[in-house]
């Protein structure tokens, strides 16, 4: 038995997501969405994200998932009840699954600006631990570089040590990765930051929440990825897009192109 599992991005962020989840586990089959046409969600107002939810619930519900990973932090910020309310399936979120594993005092967050203007990190950690210090850093910028087909380093390093320099200056202990394009450069970013610094990918707990509540009889983890029950879909773009999962996953995959009904 296979679960159908839905994933959706703005972009190639659900990769991080996607690499997790085939990385535990072969009894999946993957719906991945990237709605390309609207990319970045992150400068978008909670009105216009709010909307784009719905439309990317009503791509899914005749789609017969078993469960619904949400790749996208910005959407998760400002919309999770959307969501969870439309689809009527179980909803695996980045920023609570993330919640749950920090164990530090003082935290960043690097995420977009209409996930730091929400302030759910904030209040998610917060939920769960007492006397913490959080400071969020905008990074406009990052998305719209991870994913240029060719990464130009000189252009990360510099964005890098700009988001990280007010975090730094507060002592942070350790590091969110708060959208799910920061830690497809997790080894750049790794090597920049000093090694007291522990860097969070929330798409790892987001995975092992998955794992909790979908079990699996033996954990394992795979070497050598199979993308064979995963399929992908676009609003537009498809055959950059294309270009992109080869980049990441060194494979030829069918690209689909659908429309989502709003010109948001």
């Amino acid at each position: 038995m296979k679960f159908r599992i839905g994933i959706f991005d703005s972009g190639i962020g659900g990769f991080t997501i996607l690499n997790s989840l085939l990385k535990t586990r072969k009894d999946v089959e993957v719906l991945y969405l990237a709605d390309t046409k609207r990319i970045p969600f992150g400068n978008k107002n909670f009105k216009e994200i709010r909307l784009i939810a719905k439309e990317i619930c009503t791509f899914f519900e005749d789609k017969n998932l078993d469960a619904l990973l949400i790749a996208c932090n910005t959407t998760n910020a400002c919309a999770l009840d959307i969501l969870m309310n439309n689809l009527r399936v179980p909803c695996f979120d980045l920023i609570n699954s993330v919640s749950e594993v920090v164990d530090k005092q003082i935290i960043g967050v690097w995420a977009t600006q209409a996930t730091v203007k929400s302030s759910y990190y904030k209040n998610a950690i917060k939920s769960k631990k007492e006397n913490l210090k959080i400071f969020q850093q905008e990074c406009p910028e990052f998305v719209s570089e991870i994913e240029k087909e060719k990464l130009n380093f000189d252009k990360l390093n510099y964005l890098s040590d700009l988001y990280l320099s007010p975090l730094i200056n507060n002592k942070i202990e350790e590091l969110i990765l708060g959208c799910s394009h920061y830690p497809l450069i997790y080894d750049f970013l790794r090597k920049k930051i000093d090694s007291k610094i522990k860097i969070i990918d929330p798409s790892s707990a987001l995975i092992n929440k998955f794992n909790e509540s979908f079990d699996i009889p033996k954990k394992v983890s795979y070497e050598t990825l199979s993308l064979d029950n995963v399929k992908f879909f676009v609003t537009a773009e498809k055959d950059v897009f294309s270009k992109k999962v080869k980049i990441w996953f060194e494979i030829n995959k069918e690209i689909r192109l659908i429309n989502l009904r709003s010109n948001v």
